[in-house]
């Protein structure tokens, strides 16, 4: 295998173990926000409890996610130094905007949006409070569609003049409405919905599964999931097929790999454009992970569609074949993702830049030894960020919302008092340390 090979391995390896990070935090973040919503404005008291508990629940495994996943982030865009130092010098004058627009609404605004929320609990308003995790939603969001700025560029570059060997941007309009990254961006809002709704449904049902006592929780948490993976699944192969004329107008080796007709012609034609060469991607490849795709698709439209019909009068609680199958299903969604990121990415080869960068022109000529050094420590690290990920996603996911501790306080051991900071409530009076009232779960214990 060559160095440049090997590049490509270990971009496509942590790329992909990102990837599963992502579409789980995108796909529960908006479900954490609507929990925390109704919880917050509904009259009933009983069910206000509940669906706080709800809501710390999910959000606690939400945060897991969250925070180890944001460490797989940081190296992302250090791989463009260290292995594909071509690509930053031709195209780091257009898409470096977008990644930095990324990395401030990432790292800083979503980060200190969820940070406050996390610590929020019992300390603001709920109206504040529910701001603040649908601004965490919105950021989320918002820094997906900067990526896929920049890497619809990469796929269709626009607004954009060559000089010296670089691309400079020349209309920024042109830029922000791609259509191959607008149509895209699109298609991963919805599965990532459809990965958080078969996710929150499978957890559920893995605790109907147990007997659990949480009922009217996880009911709540069933519903939501249900119906949120079914109609988010069935709008994604929609948008799926509306990236078809996209393909074909822009990326017609792509569009004619995938229909597998046309290859000869479409290799003909890039000949006669960009001079000898072969542009032909890894068809076996492309096809594969194409099928995988629409099959797990239109598997999860149909399971999750059968199952919100038998929520009626709590049918589907009642049929522990379902359940079992709703709990197995949970990593289907992450594997047809990845499935779709092969085909937008393996499918544009050998270009790196479509009609303007290859990607032995991208290569930043690294030895084949300092490549393949790279590659084992950073595929290493990442395979143990996601295994300890979903250990504990697994852990806290599995314990229920007893062991959840988001939103709640450590209480003070008995042989400690509180320090007073500022005026005493009502019915506490100032005295010596030794007479100062202990916390309430010590006197409570």
């Amino acid at each position: 295998m060559s160095a440049a090979d090997l590049a490509r391995l270990q971009f496509a390896a942590t790329t992909g173990i990102h990837w599963l990070f992502v579409i789980l935090t995108m796909g529960l973040v908006p479900l954490v926000a609507i929990m925390h919503t109704r919880a917050a404005f509904t009259r009933d008291p009983v069910k206000r409890a509940v669906g706080e508990r709800r809501t710390r629940f999910w959000g606690q495994l939400y945060v897991i996610n969250y925070a180890v996943g944001i460490v797989t982030g940081l190296v992302m865009e250090f791989q463009f130094g260290l292995s594909w130092s071509g690509l930053s010098k031709f195209a780091g004058n257009v898409f470096g905007a977008p990644l930095a627009l990324e990395t401030l609404i990432a790292f800083f605004a979503e980060s200190t949006f969820l940070g406050m929320w996390i610590f929020g609990w019992g300390r603001l308003r709920k109206g504040v409070h529910v701001t603040l995790i649908w601004l965490v939603a919105l950021t989320a969001y918002a820094s997906a569609y900067w990526i896929m700025i920049a890497n619809g560029f990469m796929q269709h570059p626009v607004g954009y003049e060559v000089r010296d060997g670089a691309a400079y941007l020349t209309d920024f309009g042109a830029l922000l409405s791609n259509s191959s990254a607008l149509v895209a961006l699109v298609h991963v809002a919805l599965a990532a919905l459809t990965t958080g709704g078969v996710f929150v449904a499978g957890v559920s049902a893995h605790h109907f599964l147990g007997r659990t006592t949480e009922t009217e929780l996880f009911r709540g948490s069933l519903r939501l999931g249900l119906w949120t993976a079914a109609v988010a699944s069935f709008f994604v192969v929609v948008v799926g097929e509306m990236q078809r004329p996209v393909i074909e107008r822009t990326q017609p080796m792509k569009d004619a790999v995938l229909r597998n007709s046309g290859v000869a012609e479409a290799q003909a034609r890039l000949v006669e454009e960009h001079g000898p060469g072969d542009y032909v991607p890894w068809q076996d490849t492309v096809r594969m992970s194409m099928d995988v795709m629409t099959v797990i698709g239109n598997t999860v439209s149909t399971i999750t569609l059968i199952a919100v019909v038998l929520l009626w009068r709590d049918w589907l609680l009642r049929r522990r074949l379902v359940l079992y199958v709703l709990v197995a299903m949970v990593p289907f969604p992450f594997v047809a993702s990845v499935g779709g990121w092969v085909v937008r990415e393996v499918g544009r080869q050998p270009w790196l830049v479509y009609g303007q960068l290859t990607v032995e022109d991208a290569f930043s000529g690294v030895s084949t030894t300092a490549v393949a050094v790279s590659c084992t420590a950073f595929v290493a690290v990442f395979v143990a960020l996601a295994v300890t990920n979903w250990t504990l996603i697994t852990r806290f996911a599995r314990r229920g919302p007893d062991a959840t501790q988001l939103g709640t306080t450590e209480p003070l051991p008995a042989t400690e008092t509180p320090v007073a900071t500022g005026p005493l409530p009502v019915g506490l009076s100032a005295g010596p340390p030794s007479q100062a009232p202990t916390s309430p779960s010590a006197t409570e214990r």
